[in-house]
């Protein structure tokens, strides 16, 4: 075993794809595939499980996946250290269902690390891919929320796939609007209220219904608009005065001021109108010092709420 077939073997399960990590290491197909049949043979099991749409991790690959970037990491800080590879850059990746704080305290990370130290990454996109992405050690924290009512069913898909949910912040719903919005002016906002609006929600392919990101996903909207990004559901709230249901942590430096959180009014005993924000890693696992610090500038960031 070699530390170069922990490369490729880490490359491979981040790629998803031989071919593409071929063309990503500049190793031809052939050599790429050999060097993991020796790998595997040599350990006596299956890292992937190869397919005509690529390759994906067996149990025990996604186990020595991890610990190969974990000695992967120890060999760039000791030859970073002691020896003259300077050039050898360490990875960092967070994927968030789309949070404007989640991606504040990215930048105040980016802020106080060595960039050309690290190759850094971070991932706005579907809570099925968030998931995945932490699941398949594409990214070392993925940052999600739980409810009353979904909680059960994304806790079965957190457990089959071997990682763990940390708790950051509890929050109350709040309608999120633009500040021109008719209903801009008022102190809390009812259901009955919002009927003429247009419900803007961020698209989840063809996953659970249990993967939406906003609260009371389940109430009977009269009109639905999807969106795929947090950019263009800001202009819908402009163009179409269009609303989402958020956590009412909203970062101003990054959105701007032109956007308001304002309380929504949920029945007393409307559990779902709760929501528990919080991060993924895998299970059993040793955070990186970026990860650390990471997750302690979330923490900083959420005091203000």
């Amino acid at each position: 075993m070699t530390l170069q077939q922990l490369n490729y073997a880490i490359t491979i399960a981040e790629a998803g794809s031989i071919n593409k990590a071929s063309e990503l290491l500049y190793v031809s197909q052939p050599s790429l595939t050999e060097s993991v049949k020796e790998l595997e043979k040599e350990l006596g099991i299956s890292i992937f499980i190869r397919s005509g749409r690529g390759v994906t991790l067996t149990p025990e690959g996604s186990d020595f996946i991890l610990y190969a970037r974990q000695v992967i990491n120890d060999y760039s800080e000791l030859a970073e250290r002691f020896g003259t590879a300077k050039n050898i850059k360490k990875k960092f990746g967070v994927s968030t269902q789309h949070y404007s704080f989640a991606v504040k305290a990215f930048v105040e990370l980016v802020k106080d690390s060595d960039t050309s130290r690290y190759e850094l990454a971070i991932r706005e996109t579907r809570t099925q891919q968030v998931i995945s992405d932490v699941s398949n050690l594409r990214s070392e924290i993925g940052i999600i929320y739980l409810s009353d009512f979904n909680k059960r069913a994304i806790g079965k898909v957190l457990s089959t796939a071997n990682l763990e949910f940390h708790p950051l912040i509890e929050c109350a719903a709040y309608v999120y609007l633009w500040s021109g919005h008719p209903l801009s002016k008022r102190k809390s906002i009812s259901f009955e209220d919002l009927k003429d609006y247009p419900c803007l929600s961020f698209e989840q392919g063809d996953g659970s219904f249990y993967y939406a990101e906003e609260i009371l996903s389940t109430k009977d909207y009269s009109r639905i608009i999807k969106a795929c990004d947090r950019a263009t559901m800001l202009n819908l709230m402009v163009g179409l005065n269009g609303y989402t249901l958020c956590s009412g942590i909203i970062c101003e430096e990054l959105n701007g001021g032109d956007y308001l959180a304002i309380p929504f009014q949920t029945d007393d005993d409307d559990s779902e109108g709760k929501m528990q924000i919080g991060y993924i890693t895998r299970k059993n696992t040793v955070p990186s010092r970026l990860g650390k610090l990471y997750i302690e500038k979330i923490n900083e960031y959420l005091k203000k709420f």
